[in-house]
């Protein structure tokens, strides 16, 4: 057991040390691994690659298509002494970087030389599941297993939203896949919308004829000016994520084209949709102003759609359970991130986001400590124990 850590119920066979050193070696060679949302083989195949080793039978999807993923999703049954069947789900993909990812081991965590991302998110995770797969390949798990490595999770969930419910066997499932302490256990997740809007104006030299222009940057920096943004409520955000019109090469004409992106989430579903309406009024307003009258495209999407769990879900029960018997205090949260929990949930599969222990994920500086990245394998041991009764 790792000095320091937390303390681990007798009742379940904490991690040893040998598999507390195959899971940091494996999840530093995974995070050297690059990919990117949309160039996930080389790191799927290594995940399928250490599966097979273990006399496993992986099994590849046909999300790579829909999902405009490098390859499918990958799954693998492992039978289990109990009835039930559960299943644990961690993404491979990562946000898009530049250069290579150096994992380096500072002051007992893991992070990026190059003060990059280091992809624990959501590759932690993933060395995790296949550090429980050693386990159970060998000893046999208690509950069936169902281990899902999912691709383009950063990608608005295109991979997990692909992938087939109805062939698994699993009642519930779980995803470690909140960058906050281990404890914390999602109970609420936001409803998404994102808004992509294109203004059309007119161009004219700006400084002979401006006044026969129309401004689409103008019109846009009014919309955007007039938007509620940032934490509009406890359960509502907005956000706008990028403007670009114009050009950078000649100043001296009136821009007749712009674009506007931005996104909402809401804990209450009818919340978001009203909110997403109102961003998107403010563009007709700015569109429709004598000085501007532009033309106005929009498009809203639902990217995902949002969950709530009852305070007496008995994967939850179970969840708390297990976090309890590895020495941590189960603390029920509500977020305004999103994950493959949120697809899995939308098409049938009821299933529960849990905190993983990383940190800063999607920032440079991105890390994890050695006992957050060896707890959650304890965790991970208990929780198929407590699913099993």
């Amino acid at each position: 057991m790792t000095i320091g850590g937390p303390i681990v119920s007798l009742l379940v066979r904490p991690a040893s040390e040998l598999e507390r050193r195959r899971v940091n070696d494996l999840f530093a060679q995974l995070c050297a691994i690059p990919s990117p949302s949309g160039d996930e083989r080389a790191c799927m195949d290594r995940v399928a690659g250490e599966l097979r080793a273990l006399g496993l039978h992986p099994e590849e999807d046909g999300a790579a298509a829909v999902a405009g993923a490098g390859c499918g999703n990958v799954v693998v049954a492992i039978p289990g002494r109990a009835q039930r069947c559960v299943l644990l789900c961690a993404h491979v993909d990562t946000v898009a970087h530049e250069g290579p990812i150096e994992p380096v081991l500072e002051d007992g965590a893991w992070r990026d030389a190059r003060a990059g991302i280091l992809g624990a998110d959501n590759k932690a995770a993933v060395a995790v599941l296949l550090g429980l797969a050693h386990r159970v390949a060998v000893e046999g798990s208690p509950v069936g297993l169902e281990l899902v490595f999912t691709v383009a999770e950063e990608d608005a969930l295109a991979g997990a939203k692909a992938l087939d419910v109805t062939t698994l066997r699993s009642q519930w499932g779980y995803v470690f896949d909140h960058a906050s302490p281990i404890g914390e256990i999602v109970m609420a997740s936001p409803t998404y919308f994102r808004f992509t809007a294109h203004l059309h104006g007119r161009a004219a030299h700006a400084g002979i004829r401006p006044e026969d222009g129309r401004s689409a940057v103008q019109a846009a920096a009014r919309a955007v000016a007039a938007m509620p943004l940032g934490r509009l409520d406890p359960q509502t955000t907005a956000s706008v994520a990028s403007v670009h019109g114009g050009t950078t090469q000649a100043t001296n004409v009136v821009p007749e084209r712009c674009a506007v992106t931005g996104e909402v989430r809401s804990l209450d579903a009818a919340r978001a949709e009203a909110t997403v309406a109102r961003l998107v009024d403010h563009l007709h307003d700015a569109a429709n102003d004598p000085e501007c009258e532009c033309d106005l495209d929009v498009t809203v999407e639902q990217l995902f759609a949002g969950y709530r769990h009852a305070d007496d879900d008995a994967a939850v029960a179970a969840a708390e359970a297990a976090l309890r018997t590895c020495g941590h205090a189960p603390r029920r949260i509500a977020t305004g991130g999103g994950s493959d929990a949120n697809a899995l949930q939308a098409a049938g599969l009821r299933c529960t986001n849990l905190a993983n222990g990383t940190q800063r994920n999607h920032e440079p500086g991105e890390c994890v400590s050695v006992a957050a990245l060896e707890g959650m394998l304890d965790v991970s041991l208990s929780l198929l124990e407590e699913c099993a009764r």
